[in-house]
């Protein structure tokens, strides 16, 4: 992503939720975009997939108290995409610098959607020209991050799993040594002097800062260029890696995994790791938001009568479920503790809906005994409220 366009984006905009809004307003407001533009819901639409990618790209940094800071007073800063000028006005000078606020540049690498890695640091490390013709210095790069998906069964979702991932990304060229010159000694660019970019006035008293276009920001440039990495210094590389996936995650959800993506350049960082889980469903059980839900079928008499059902509960034993006589058809009840892991360890709840069983075919002595039912209550009328409240409508 550009500077301008980090800039440019209203991240609050996205999400539909005012600039005041909570952590809780955010997280639901991610959550209801999120299911309605998944691409397991949307297949084929590319709209929706790039909807999809906005959304947690703003997720990732709206959800992010310190990222969501840095990002407001970024804005506060540049305003609609153009610099605020100080005091001394728009061809004035400036006397404060801008890396107190935003920190040193580390970045480099690329972040995947939605993750910007070392912080707005990595961002704007670059955007005023702090450099001299002196300078010689080449910084590190980080690593690019990595978008990778998995699916896990229901149970897995709920009790956590380990799961082997293999990813392929840009990492160090093994065969120079991630110099990308053949010998190992590649030298500075005279163009960049070693930093990586090049300044393009923009008046204002500060210059905007481009990636330097002969060595394409690396801040060096191969003499003998390798064969393997064409003198970029960096090679696809594949690996697997065990990741634990921890209790508690829904489909659709997000996992940042901090320095498990590509590895560095020049003792830089690495990038990270962004694991978009999928959820099989169950052929039993649901899911809302920590609960567990399930649908239990009772007979006639055991919903008039009362009685005591057994339930099933996700890998574990059945709970025994208490009915009082007279229960209704849809009602819902509770076994604690029984539902998805919580971030805190604790357990969200079984919800149970009852579902009154009828049976298709009714013969011999229950039928006699459904007749006699019958003529016992021939005096009720179970609609007399129904029609009474539709005249007084």
């Amino acid at each position: 992503m550009s500077t301008k366009d980090f800039i440019e984006k209203d991240y609050y905009k996205v999400l539909g939720v005012p600039k005041d809004a909570t952590e809780a307003e955010i997280k639901k407001a991610y959550r209801k975009l999120a299911r309605e533009f998944h691409p397991d819901a949307n297949k084929g639409n590319a709209k929706a997939e790039e909807r999809f990618k906005e959304i947690s790209e703003a997720n990732d940094i709206l959800g992010d108290p310190k990222k969501r800071k840095e990002y407001d007073e970024a804005r506060a800063l540049f305003g609609n995409g153009g610099f605020r000028p100080g005091p001394g006005g728009a061809g004035g000078s400036f006397n404060f610098d801008l890396s107190d606020l935003f920190g040193g540049a580390q970045g480099g690498g690329q972040a995947g959607a939605g993750g910007f890695g070392g912080g707005l640091g990595d961002v704007f490390g670059g955007l005023f020209n702090r450099g001299g013709p002196g300078t010689t210095r080449t910084q590190p790069r980080r690593g690019q991050d990595i978008d990778t998906e998995v699916s896990l069964s229901f149970t897995e979702a709920i009790e956590g799993a380990t799961v082997p991932l293999r990813m392929s990304s840009q990492s160090p060229c093994k065969a120079c040594a991630g110099t990308g010159d053949k010998n190992g000694t590649p030298r500075v660019c005279p163009t960049c002097v070693g930093t990586g970019q090049v300044a393009r006035g923009s008046g204002g008293g500060f210059s905007l800062t481009d990636p330097c276009p002969d060595c394409k920001g690396r801040g060096l440039i191969a003499e003998h260029p390798c064969a393997e990495c064409k003198g970029s210094g960096r090679a696809k590389s594949s690996r697997t890696m065990q990741v634990r996936i921890p209790a508690g995650v829904s489909d659709g959800q997000r996992i940042r995994l901090r320095g498990k993506g590509a590895p560095g350049e020049r003792g830089g960082p690495a990038g990270d790791l962004y694991v978009t889980v999928h959820v099989d469903p169950h052929p039993v059980f649901g899911r809302k938001d920590d609960n567990l839900t399930v649908t239990v079928p009772v007979t006639f008499a055991e919903a008039a009568l009362g009685g005591e059902v057994k339930v099933p509960t996700l890998g574990g034993p059945a709970v025994t479920l208490k009915l009082p006589p007279g229960t209704p058809n849809g009602r819902t009840m509770r076994a604690r503790g029984k539902g998805a892991v919580r971030k805190d360890g604790t357990r969200g709840d079984l919800l149970i809906t009852v579902e009154v069983s009828v049976p298709k075919d009714v013969t011999g002595k229950a039928r006699e005994a459904l007749e006699a039912y019958r003529e016992a209550t021939a005096g009720e009328d179970p609609r007399a409220e129904l029609f009474q409240a539709a005249k007084g409508a």
